[in-house]
């Protein structure tokens, strides 16, 4: 069913190299779609793609 593992809030901002705080942001103002699994939220690799895509100042080659 998934064919990447979802990433925790530590993962992603290891990744983009900013705190999890912002990360945090990021989702609590739904601009990084995530999903809660109890106390912890995970983000879907896609999604994080896509975040990172929509916030981009260079737009992706056609």
């Amino acid at each position: 069913m998934l064919s990447s593992p979802l990433l925790t809030i530590h993962e992603v901002a290891d990744l983009l190299k900013v705190k999890e705080a912002t990360v945090r942001s990021w989702i609590n103002d739904k601009d990084l779609r995530a999903i809660k699994f109890g106390r912890e939220w995970r983000v879907a690799r896609k999604d994080l793609e896509e975040y990172l895509n929509v916030n981009a100042n260079i737009p992706a080659p056609s």
